[in-house]
């Protein structure tokens, strides 16, 4: 496995696409909007690894109900894996809590599946498989 992106929870995604533009030196190569999730997603090249920012496109979304929570900043680590069935199950077998019982899919043509911060020290772990194209 390795870091596929960092998620950052944000409240204004237009001002924070600014932000990381000039931060990093780099235009966002790619929004997507995750209809099921009720979340818009930015992306940002950075090396090997992506920035991922999230904004909430619904008052009742995740991203919305923990950027009114915590603030915006950090929200997930995200790791890539070649086989997202596998991990997980390697993963629960060893003790660690899914947050939902079946991957999904997620942003950036990917399948998902999120680890419960408290089976991971505090932190939000998404594991991800690309898809075919």
């Amino acid at each position: 496995m390795h870091i596929d992106h960092v998620g950052i929870a944000v409240d204004d995604l237009e001002a924070a696409i600014r932000t990381w533009e000039v931060l990093l030196g780099t235009p966002c190569y790619k929004r997507e909007t995750v209809e099921s999730e009720k979340v818009e997603t930015a992306f940002f090249a950075t090396g090997e690894s992506k920035v991922e920012l999230l904004g909430a496109t619904s008052p009742d979304s995740v991203i919305a109900k923990y950027v009114a929570k915590r603030g915006p900043g950090l929200h997930h680590v995200a790791f890539e894996t070649a086989d997202l069935d596998a991990e997980i199950r390697r993963l629960t077998a060893a003790g660690y809590e899914l947050l939902t019982p079946e991957p999904k899919q997620g942003a950036d043509r990917k399948r998902i599946a999120f680890l419960h911060p408290r089976s991971c020290g505090g932190v939000l772990v998404e594991l991800c498989q690309s898809l075919p194209a």
